[in-house]
C-alpha cells in the first residue's frame, strides 16, 4: 500500500478495526475511509455497493461483524449468523465489484474443530465438529474463508482471510454480559475492589486453556501481510484444490504461540487490578473448549511475531478500562 492509497476499514470502531486505523496512521497512510454503523450499514446491500462504487477502495480490511462471548452467542444464535454472513457478503461482492487489490478478511479462532489437535494448524479446518456454544458465528467466519477462496478461484481475486486467537485491548467490550473474557474480568476485579469484596467468583472450573493477543499487535500483523511483496503475499491465497489435490485455503493464524488457563489469567487480572481476594470457581458454568492455542508456525516464517507479553498488555487494557469508566 502506499501512503495514500485509499483504505476502507470496515468495523473501525470496534477492537480490531481501531486497532488497525491506529497502526495505519502511525505508518503514514493518510487516506482511510471510515464510516460508522449510522453512516453506512452493512447488512443493507444497496448502500454497500453504493459506498463501494462512489469511493473505490483499493484495500479493504473487513473487521466489521457482530461479536460477543459465550452468553451473547448463546443467547443470540440467529443474529450472530445472520448479520455476519450478511456483511461478509455485502463486502466482499462489493470489493470485486469495484476490483480492489487486496481485502482482509477477519476471523476468530472458533472456526476450529473444539477438539482439534493442538497447537491448531490452518488445514484443521472443517476436520471436526465445533464449539457448540458459538457454532453459528464460527459457520458464518468458515463461510467467509470459503468465500474468499472462491472468488480467488473464479475471480482471480486477492482475498486473504486471518484467524486471530482471543483478543483485548483498548476499545473493547466491557458490557457485563456481552463480553469476552479479558474485559468481563477486568470489569469483575475492578468492580469487586472498589465493594471491598474478598472473593471473586468466576465461569467454568479455571482449567481450560486460552491464548490471548494484544490488538494492536493483531493490527500490526494485518498491515504487515496485506503489505507482502507479490509472491509472498500469493503463496497465502490458496489453491483450487481439483486441480492440485490439496486443501490449502487462503488462511492464515495470528497469535502469540503460547497459553495460559483460565485460573492463571483470573490471577494475573486480578494482580494487574490490585485485588488481593481469593478466587471462587462455579463449576456449574460452562466451561467451553478446552484448549484453543493457535499454530502460528506460518506467519512466523514470513517474518512476524507479537511482541507484547500478556501482563503489559493487561495493564493497557485496564487502563483504557478506567478511562472508559470515568468518561
Amino acid at each position: 500500500m502506499k501512503p495514500d492509497s485509499r483504505i476502507y476499514i470496515a468495523g473501525h470502531r470496534g477492537l480490531v478495526g481501531s486497532a488497525i486505523v491506529r497502526n495505519l496512521r502511525a505508518k503514514g497512510y493518510t487516506n482511510l475511509l471510515l464510516r460508522t454503523h449510522a453512516e453506512l450499514d452493512l447488512t443493507d446491500a444497496a448502500a454497500t455497493e453504493a459506498f463501494f462504487a462512489e469511493h473505490k477502495p483499493e484495500y479493504v480490511f473487513l473487521a466489521a461483524a457482530r461479536v460477543g462471548g459465550i452468553v451473547a452467542n448463546n443467547s443470540y444464535p440467529a443474529e450472530f449468523i445472520r448479520d455476519n454472513l450478511v456483511i461478509q457478503n455485502n463486502v466482499i461482492h462489493s470489493a470485486w465489484r469495484h476490483g480492489v487489490k487486496r481485502l482482509m478478511f477477519l476471523g476468530s479462532s472458533c472456526i476450529y474443530p473444539k477438539m482439534a489437535p493442538q497447537p491448531m494448524r490452518e488445514d484443521c479446518l472443517l476436520t471436526g465438529p465445533l464449539e457448540p456454544t458459538n457454532r453459528p458465528y464460527a459457520l458464518a467466519k468458515i463461510a467467509g474463508i470459503e468465500m474468499c477462496w472462491s472468488y480467488n478461484r473464479q475471480y482471480g481475486t486477492k482475498y486473504l482471510a486471518v484467524m486471530p486467537t482471543n483478543l483485548y485491548g483498548p476499545g473493547d467490550n466491557y458490557h457485563p454480559e456481552n463480553s469476552h473474557v479479558i474485559p468481563a474480568l477486568l470489569r469483575k476485579f475492578h468492580e469487586a475492589k472498589q465493594r471491598g469484596d474478598r472473593t471473586v467468583t468466576i465461569w467454568g472450573t479455571g482449567t481450560p486453556r486460552r491464548e490471548f493477543l494484544y490488538s494492536d499487535d493483531m493490527a500490526d500483523a494485518c498491515v504487515f501481510l496485506i503489505n507482502l511483496p507479490d509472491d509472498k503475499y500469493e503463496s497465502l491465497l490458496g489453491s483450487d484444490e481439483s486441480k492440485t489435490g490439496r486443501f490449502e485455503p487462503p488462511l492464515v493464524n495470528v497469535g502469540v504461540g503460547e497459553d495460559v488457563t483460565i485460573r492463571e489469567l483470573a490471577e494475573l487480572v486480578g494482580k494487574v487490578v490490585g485485588f488481593d481476594g481469593d478466587l471462587v470457581f462455579d463449576t456449574t458454568k460452562p466451561d467451553g473448549t478446552p484448549r484453543k492455542l493457535m499454530d502460528v508456525s506460518r506467519i512466523n516464517a514470513i517474518g512476524w511475531r507479537a511482541t507484547t507479553s500478556l501482563e503489559d498488555g493487561l495493564a493497557s487494557a485496564y487502563r483504557d478500562f478506567q478511562a472508559v469508566r470515568t468518561t
